[in-house]
């Protein structure tokens, strides 16, 4: 990595965190700071749920909402891009400030509450950055509006308008930003969601290839909760769980000035909750759905930690924001280094193996 690698994250912290976020978007579009990555190593190809992923490590929703810039990203060696969340209608999303770094912690508070520029734009986006690089999968990741009066239509919205444009489909229904949304994790109102997804998966797919459909759940949840998800997902044939979004929780370590602040909390102190969480969904599922590992990876260690625990493939974002870009292609490495010298020939292999099912 350059120099100026190295040099532009920290100029950009100096900024609001929003506000950096932005021009961060604007250079990238302008074509500044892209990279020619290394060739992925064969060891790291790993297929999850039909979707062939030549590196395990991605780019985790909500860095890039509105489908801008994932072939720049796919360029900083992000073996796939999920961008998102997208809503069906545009929309503003919480009053500011709304995100807030917390730097002792290596960490960031967000309640930003799904702004984006709505499917239109969304597509519109995807579709051109796609013909730039076809080669990397990139998917969508959809929400519902706040406003709407039927959150579980504005799923089914979103599956319709990017239907044959995304590699897949993450439904979203575990920010904690947009009120509502997670009660979408009951039982109940899990299986209304899932079955009328189901109904329009099934009907578009009859025109063309099925995608793989993700859900992202949240890390506050019970063992009871967890094996309710695991249930119908598996009734509904869901293609994986990502796990997890940011937590409502606080531990007691915190340290930063901005750590009482409302909203979802990600990054370092995510690392452990998340990985436990991804081991009880593993337990519960008993290895019969993929699980893809999100919270708090900012070292080989940590992408390691999670796919022992039952991860086909891991994403990040908030490590980004202290490490740069550059942290892909490290992790991926060190990931490929780690599998050679435990005598596996591939990720498959090593998924899952302190969690025996």
């Amino acid at each position: 990595m350059s120099l100026l690698h190295q040099l532009v994250p920290k100029a950009l912290r100096v900024l609001d965190a929003e506000r950096a976020h932005k021009l961060t978007i604007a250079g990238l579009k302008a074509g500044f700071g892209r990279l020619i990555p290394p060739s992925p190593d064969p060891i790291l190809a790993i297929s999850i749920a039909g979707l062939k992923l030549p590196a395990p490590v991605g780019l985790a929703a909500g860095f890039d909402k509105n489908a801008e810039v994932p072939s720049a990203m796919s360029q900083f060696g992000f073996g796939w891009v999920e961008c998102g969340t997208v809503t069906p209608l545009a929309q503003a999303g919480n009053p500011r400030p709304r995100m807030f770094r917390l730097a002792k912690d290596k960490a960031v508070i967000n309640r930003l509450g799904f702004n984006n520029k709505g499917l239109e734009v969304f597509a519109k986006n995807l579709t051109e950055q796609l013909a730039q690089n076809p080669s990397c999968p990139v998917g969508a990741n959809i929400g519902a509006n706040k406003d709407a009066r039927d959150m579980i239509a504005d799923y089914c919205t979103g599956l319709r308008k990017l239907w044959g444009v995304p590699a897949w489909f993450t439904i979203n229904i575990s920010s904690p930003n947009t009120p509502g949304l997670r009660g979408l994790q009951s039982a109940d109102a899990l299986a209304e969601l899932l079955e009328r997804i189901g109904k329009v998966r099934d009907e578009l797919a009859s025109a063309s290839d099925s995608v793989p459909v993700f859900l992202k759940v949240a890390p506050d949840l019970d063992e009871r909760q967890i094996e309710d998800i695991v249930k119908a997902a598996l009734k509904f044939d869901l293609s994986g769980l990502i796990i997890s979004n940011t937590t409502l929780a606080r531990p007691d370590n915190l340290r930063s000035w901005h750590k009482t602040e409302s909203g979802g909390l990600s990054g370092q102190p995510l690392f452990a909750a998340s990985t436990e969480v991804l081991r009880l969904f593993r337990q519960a599922s008993k290895g019969q759905i993929p699980l893809i590992g999100v919270g708090g990876i900012s070292t080989v260690d940590q992408a390691w930690e999670k796919i022992i625990a039952g991860a086909s493939a891991v994403q990040l974002y908030t490590s980004m924001v202290y490490q740069g870009p550059d942290i892909a292609n490290k992790i991926q490495a060190g990931i490929a280094d780690r599998l050679r010298a435990e005598g596996f020939s591939s990720i498959a292999e090593a998924v899952g193996i302190d969690q025996p099912v």
